[in-house]
């Protein structure tokens, strides 16, 4: 005898009544708010690491900065593997609630495509390549968050370019076009999501929305770009000496260099 809704009942004989499960808008919110942080994120981080355009002294300053070193006197890497201990977590809980969206099996993947060709709708392409890009950043992201996280150390002028130049730059190039593709696509989507910079027009709000997105997108590419080909010329004159460490001048001549206070020497003298 085959067994309806109306069937089921709870112990005692009473019929069970269907509820109503927050779960889903729970997670979606937990999603949305992991994402959210994981792009303002990844805005703050290309920043950080593209102050080597302003010269080697910047880029070990920030460094060393995030080590603790203007304030303990010292520098403690692992101050760095805790941060990227909790953004990895952060990361990989995000992964996992968004797969709960992706398609899982062929016939869910062409019933979307056969949407998406027939609706020709601009933000479902576009969820389409955040998924595809989300894809390729759990796996690139996930060996570069490793590597930070295990050797917090090397982090720097010579240390970074040299890593770099020796064989990363493929998966640096690659994912950094995920995470700005990526990450621009998923901040425009939960602006629209939850109506954020609403406007009297929304249809006018999600196009400038949309500019805003590309701007930026195309803004933190090729910023990054410029970055990735700063790191490649200074680990290719440094390309005999892979294992040298960056000191800045101030610090190889104390007595008569080194500015009073944490303040580093570039900022000082306003370079």
């Amino acid at each position: 005898m085959s067994t309806t809704t109306a069937d089921v009942r709870a112990p005692g004989g009473v019929a069970a009544r269907p509820r109503k499960s927050r779960w889903p808008a729970k997670l979606d919110l937990a999603q949305s708010v992991s994402g959210l942080i994981l792009g303002l994120f990844m805005w703050g981080h290309m920043f950080f690491v593209s102050s080597i355009l302003l010269g080697n002294d910047a880029m070990w300053s920030i460094t060393k900065m995030f080590e603790g070193y203007f304030f303990f006197g010292t520098a403690y890497p692992i101050i760095v593997s805790a941060v990227v201990a909790f953004v990895f977590a952060m990361f990989i809980a995000h992964a996992l609630l968004a797969v709960r969206k992706f398609p899982i099996n062929y016939a869910q993947y062409r019933v979307y495509r056969d949407h998406m060709a027939m609706m020709h709708h601009e933000d479902t392409t576009l969820w389409w390549w955040q998924v595809v890009t989300g894809f390729a950043m759990f796996f690139l992201g996930s060996v570069h968050l490793y590597q930070m996280l295990m050797h917090p150390g090397l982090i720097g002028p010579f240390e970074s370019g040299a890593r770099v130049f020796n064989g990363w730059w493929p998966l640096y190039l690659v994912l950094l076009f995920a995470v700005e593709l990526h990450g621009g696509i998923g901040l425009y989507r939960l602006a629209v999501k939850w109506n954020w910079f609403a406007g009297a027009d929304d249809n006018a709000t999600r196009r400038n929305l949309k500019k805003l997105k590309w701007a930026l997108s195309v803004f933190f590419i090729v910023l990054g770009l410029a970055t990735l080909a700063a790191y490649m010329k200074i680990g290719y004159d440094n390309r005999f000496a892979p294992e040298a460490r960056y000191t800045p001048a101030w610090l190889q001549n104390p007595p008569q260099s080194a500015p009073p206070g944490w303040w580093p020497s570039w900022l000082k003298q306003g370079h």
